[in-house]
């Protein structure tokens, strides 16, 4: 018998796509709740079609259920799954809910004690509340992809959207403690969550700064700007054993904060005689000086591959860590000592493996029960051991396009 989950008995009613609402729910999940996720035809295409890689990723763990909520019929089968949920949740604009009849207030005439999750881009209220929006422009509007850059050149913002997986994480919090909260009381209650606040959260320090001093950071690039380290950034490593560089290009991140790292630093690259340069006397004086230091740290980083230079250095004491890639990940030692991939089978296609859950419950461990589920996949055990529907009446739904 496999361990008890900490969710165990948590059914959450899940409307998310693409990317922060179903992240929610994947933690939730991992953790043991059961997730009915609900998908339409129009929302199982791009990034939430049934064997996307986003797909995949963020709904495994999950039973999947098909409803054309164009449909009278549609919309009365979500309510009658309200009624059997502990948690309803959407990441739909302010106004879809609503133009269901499945927003908070009605949802508590079906069910007193419901916790209804609304997770759009800039929360239920104020002038902004119907704008669209995805994870870069949410990036955009909070000054990360400000900051996300070099001095003097373009922001280049995030290649993926960071936005989602703070609005997710926040989202997954914030049910937990609505859930804690009723589990006290036998109350429930509405979360408006806005990826917009969830974002400017991390940027806490940046206003601080600017409401008490006035400063408006800038984009430093690799280096630092809270505090004097030098060098501190990505420097380019040779690609392979013959020395050559070719795409893609190595690197390796090396972070020196402390006189006693710097002096581990010099040790680990042999003592060179540069190092005696009075421009590298102080943190101050490496730091103003830092573009030339880079040159000549990185003259000793391209005459290695990433994962010696970072052994030489680790060793040495020196913060270091090669840049990986998903290939690297994947042969990760690291990782692979502690069986952080987890690994589904899934009919007609490879093995998908998965990150796992990023913490380890010695009583209550996360695990992982099914990949993410075909377009209607437990159609049968919802509808039919949840609702109790006969097979005709399934059979009758599907053929009216009331499930896809």
């Amino acid at each position: 018998m496999s361990q008890p989950q900490a969710l165990d008995g948590v059914r959450i009613l899940d409307f998310t796509w693409v990317v922060a609402g179903p992240y929610a729910t994947r933690m939730l999940a991992d953790l043991g709740a059961e997730i009915i996720k609900v998908q339409s035809h129009v929302t199982s295409r791009g990034s939430d079609a049934n064997g996307a890689a986003a797909f995949s990723t963020f709904n495994r763990n999950k039973y999947g259920v098909t409803l054309n909520m164009r449909k009278p019929e549609a919309v009365e089968i979500a309510r009658r799954l309200a009624r059997v949920s502990d948690v309803v949740v959407d990441n739909f604009s302010a106004r879809v809910m609503n133009s269901w009849g499945l927003d908070y207030e009605s949802l508590k005439v079906l069910k007193p004690d419901i916790i209804a999750v609304s997770m759009s881009g800039l929360g239920h209220s104020g002038p902004w509340r119907d704008h669209v929006s995805y994870g870069p422009t949410l990036q955009a509007l909070t000054g990360m992809t400000h900051l996300m850059g070099f001095p003097g050149r373009a922001p280049q913002g995030f290649g993926y959207s960071y936005a989602d997986h703070a609005g997710g994480v926040t989202g997954a919090i914030a049910i937990l403690a609505a859930l804690e909260h009723r589990a006290k009381t036998g109350e429930g209650q509405w979360l408006d969550i806005g990826q917009l606040e969830a974002m400017t959260a991390l940027m806490g320090p940046v206003f601080l700064d600017y409401s008490v001093n006035g400063v408006v950071p800038q984009p430093s690039g690799n280096r630092l700007p809270s505090r004097l380290a030098a060098p501190y950034g990505a420097y380019r490593c040779r690609d392979d054993a013959s020395g050559k560089l070719s795409l893609p290009d190595r690197w390796v991140a090396i972070g020196v904060t402390t006189d006693g790292e710097w002096q581990a630093l010099l040790k680990a690259m042999g003592g060179p005689d540069w190092a005696k340069d009075p421009r590298f006397a102080s943190p101050e004086l490496r730091h103003e000086n830092a573009d030339e230091l880079d040159r000549r740290v990185e003259a000793w980083t391209r005459e290695r591959d990433p994962f010696e230079a970072t052994a030489i250095l680790q060793a040495a004491g020196v913060p270091a860590g090669v840049v990986q890639n998903a290939e690297d990940l994947a042969r990760d030692p690291q990782l692979m000592h502690l069986d952080y991939w987890w690994e589904a089978e899934r009919a007609s296609m490879a093995p998908n493996r998965f990150d796992a859950y990023p913490a380890r419950l010695s009583e209550t461990p996360a695990r992982l029960w099914g990949p993410a589920p075909w377009l209607g996949e437990h159609n049968d055990y919802v509808y039919g051991e949840l609702l109790g529907m006969s097979q005709e009446e399934i059979r009758r739904l599907g053929e009216e396009e009331v499930l896809w």
